[in-house]
């Protein structure tokens, strides 16, 4: 999982734009346009036939003044719902400056410092580091690799290729950055 990035001069923002019963599909529009079509959670691009959440990451501010657009992704139904449903505080938000010093990736597992307890709540809450989730990721890095050593070519050339031709077979953005060394998120067009 990657640092969500928050637009201070996001539409949201601008319009006050809030999330409400009923159809919020502006909302969603926006944040999903800000996030690149990218699930927050899962790193899998989200394509048109996927079922999307606009997921209130603290559950408890849900319809309340104090809910707004530091609390708003754009998820993945699935993942969304196996998300646990225990809210665990202190927690690790995704918008946090320092995020991807504090949930710390290496070869498919998402670890933490023994003493930073608000990363740890974010791995459990979110089971990032689910057998199944792990064996995905490294998977997926280790085709990669193998792609890119029958190509010959740098793994930048690669992504390129994938970000022009298929980006909907891009996921585990985080994975990629930490394993191949490249900005994958700023090589990513905006929507």
């Amino acid at each position: 999982m990657r640092r969500v990035f928050k637009n201070p001069n996001s539409e949201i923002v601008v319009q006050k734009i809030v999330y409400k019963k009923g159809s919020n599909k502006k909302l969603s529009s926006i944040l999903l346009k800000e996030q690149k079509s990218f699930c927050a959670y899962t790193e899998e691009y989200i394509g048109f036939n996927d079922a999307v959440d606009i997921e209130h990451f603290n559950p408890n501010l849900k319809y309340l003044e104090t809910d707004s657009y530091e609390n708003w992704f754009m998820v993945k139904h699935k993942p969304n719902n196996l998300k646990t449903t225990n809210w665990i505080e202190p927690i690790l938000y995704p918008i946090d400056e320092n995020f991807e010093n504090r949930l710390i990736y290496n070869n498919g597992y998402f670890l933490h410092n023994p003493e930073d307890i608000e990363a740890k709540n974010l791995i459990d809450l979110l089971n990032l580091n689910d057998e199944i989730f792990v064996k995905n990721r490294k998977r997926f890095i280790q085709r990669r690799k193998e792609r890119i050593a029958e190509k010959g070519i740098t793994p930048f050339d690669y992504f390129t290729e994938k970000i022009e031709n298929e980006i909907d077979s891009l996921k585990y953005l985080r994975a990629i950055q930490e394993e191949f060394k490249i900005d994958i998120w700023n090589m990513i067009p905006e929507m």
